[in-house]
């Protein structure tokens, strides 16, 4: 199996006025192509700041981090903004939907900065927007959909691009148990059904499970 996700001896350190404390303290892990994987641990463990890494938000204080092959521990902004919207696709707690647009319109947005023209934009993201369900719901505003919903909408951005690799953050955090089951169950028909290779950062053991 490909190596899709490979970080070595990953550490970042943080300062704050004369003290340094690491967030990261020598992480290394393997992900591979088609792997479901969930990342645990209690609040203020590091978890964020390790899926920023790998998500290419942030870079490492020292080590190695490998995404699909490619080093990028050492890359320009540029270039790890083009590579993070062809590689990866994200889904954070807080839906992060852009409050004044439509969930169509929240869907096209990574392939706008992907420079896709109107018209497959729009098709694209009906297609993704089918797949989790909302079909019916493309021209309805983030305040007239229920959490779950807003959570599908974010979901459906994020493979949108067709991204081989989804990094959730806390995916169910501000959901109630029935509509996270909902939502993970997307998550498994995408990684069983649609080959797509997910990192999951949850606190809550169920989810993980």
């Amino acid at each position: 199996m490909k190596k899709e996700i490979e970080a070595k001896h990953l550490i970042k350190t943080y300062q704050t006025g004369d003290t340094s404390f690491n967030a990261l303290n020598d992480v290394s892990l393997t992900v591979e192509e088609g792997e479901f994987v969930a990342i645990m641990g209690a609040s203020g463990s590091g978890k964020s700041t390790f899926m920023n890494m790998i998500g290419c938000l942030d870079k490492p204080t020292s080590g190695k981090y490998y995404l699909d092959g490619i080093d990028v521990s050492t890359m320009k902004a540029n270039d790890l903004a083009l590579i993070r919207n062809k590689k990866l696709g994200f889904v954070f707690q807080g839906f992060n939907l852009i409050s004044r647009t439509t969930a169509l319109d929240n869907v096209q947005l990574p392939m706008i900065y992907a420079g896709i023209k109107e018209s497959e934009r729009i098709e694209r993201a009906r297609r993704a927007l089918q797949i989790v369900g909302l079909s019916k719901r493309e021209n309805h505003m983030p305040n007239q959909m229920s959490g779950g919903q807003q959570q599908r909408v974010a979901i459906a951005r994020a493979i949108v691009n067709d991204a081989p690799i989804i990094l959730a953050d806390e995916p169910t955090g501000n959901l109630d148990t029935k509509t996270s089951i909902e939502v993970m169950e997307f998550f498994v028909e995408l990684n069983e059904k649609h080959g797509k290779t997910i990192v999951l950062v949850t606190h809550e053991p169920d989810i993980a499970e």
